[in-house]
């Protein structure tokens, strides 16, 4: 059981991960900017390449660099770059101003999802570390649940109350997104937290990529890339497949995303309980084999409320999958936590790259990007009984 001071420790570290969710408005921003007849459809897209092509150009600096200042320096540093971006829009709604405000907002995400993993390693007890990270994500989709309706609803109410009237109101929900990660950042700051310190040589840009001779870090790296890859093409494609598969109005389909992160919620909720005192490793063979069954269940579907219900059980299985595979590896190398930190948060890439795959299979069979998805998985499960190599370079 934690004392109150590792309570007190844990709490601001734990609700980074709320400010780690504000990413997800990606979505409302490309919604939003639908509205403007100026701003050509393909064009839209930009908004989340700009705001996850920084996972794959930032991930290893940063751990570098958390390495030398600290985890919790690099994490408030990064609330801070996010506050920053919320606020931009101030100056319009114009796509370049949003493109500038998601560039600091994907900046500070993956600075963020570097440091606040292995920081939230270190406040909590050993043996309760896979249980605490997906708690972490229970935080974040928590905010990912809140975000869309902060911006469309609270934002423009807010707006009208000061007078604000006009097609750029849902900005000021990302004003109120940015209060939020100022007062994150002060909890933070006046938080006085210990960390665990890197061994052995300087952390470089070198040694980052050496540990992936170690081949029990390298597939557990893809194993991240293969996840994310999951989630955000599920994410993004499974109103297009509820539509073309069971026949589904397009606006009753959007809901497949609402289903699907709701049970992500519920599931990295419970994760972060059975967790506390499960076996990670069982946990992760169980989460995976689940997905992947009722991924296939999903191929052989025909009616609109069983889809529903297989979606939410693929979800409840892909939800701990990414916080299992991080804290296995890093428990199995707690030293060399900033460098497997840097590579596993450069594997979210996957995200930018699976779901493109998995909708253009779609457009030659409406199972395809299924067969995809259940590929990744089935891999994941191989990964969940590979024995560790401890060797490192």
């Amino acid at each position: 059981m934690m004392t109150t001071t590792k309570t007190k420790i844990l709490l601001p570290v734990l609700f980074s991960f709320f400010i780690v969710s504000f990413v997800d408005l990606v979505g409302t921003g490309v919604d939003e900017l639908k509205q403007s007849a100026e701003t050509p459809a393909y064009l839209l897209q930009l908004i989340p390449f700009v705001a996850f092509i920084w996972f794959f150009l930032l991930s290893v600096p940063a751990g570098i660099w958390q390495a030398k200042v600290g985890k919790k320096k690099v994490l408030n540093t990064s609330i801070l770059i996010t506050a920053a971006g919320l606020f931009i829009p101030v100056l319009g709604n114009s796509l370049a101003v949003i493109l500038i405000s998601f560039s600091f907002l994907g900046i500070g995400n993956t600075i963020m999802q570097v440091a606040a993993n292995p920081l939230l390693m270190d406040v909590v007890p050993a043996d309760k570390g896979s249980g605490f990270l997906s708690f972490s994500q229970f935080m974040k989709s928590l905010g990912s649940m809140v975000g869309p309706y902060v911006a469309a609803v609270v934002g423009p109410s807010l707006a009208g109350r000061l007078g604000f009237e006009g097609e750029g109101a849902w900005r000021f929900g990302l004003y109120l997104f940015g209060i939020i990660a100022f007062a994150s950042y002060v909890w933070l700051q006046i938080t006085d937290i210990e960390e665990t310190k890197s061994k052995g040589a300087q952390v470089s840009f070198k040694s980052c990529i050496q540990l992936l001779s170690n081949r029990y870090i390298a597939l557990m790296v893809l194993g991240i890339f293969a996840i994310v890859g999951v989630d955000v093409a599920i994410n993004s494609n499974i109103g297009t497949f509820l539509h073309l598969k069971i026949g589904m109005g397009e606006e009753t389909a959007k809901y497949g995303k609402s289903v699907y992160f709701f049970a992500k919620m519920v599931g990295t909720f419970m994760g972060g309980v059975l967790l506390m005192k499960g076996n990670a490793k069982v946990f992760l063979r169980i989460s995976t084999l689940v997905a992947l069954v009722f991924v296939g269940a999903l191929t052989l579907v025909q009616n609109d409320i069983a889809a529903w219900i297989l979606v939410g059980i693929v979800s409840l299985g892909v939800s701990n999958v990414f916080p299992l595979i991080f804290s296995i590896t890093v428990g199995n190398f707690p030293d060399r936590s900033n460098e497997i930190s840097g590579l596993m948060m450069m594997a979210i890439s996957g995200g930018a790259i699976f779901p493109f795959l998995v909708g253009l299979a779609m457009n030659y069979n409406v199972n395809g990007g299924l067969w995809i998805i259940g590929g990744l998985m089935a891999f994941i499960l191989i990964l969940s009984v590979v024995k560790v190599n401890p060797r490192v370079q």
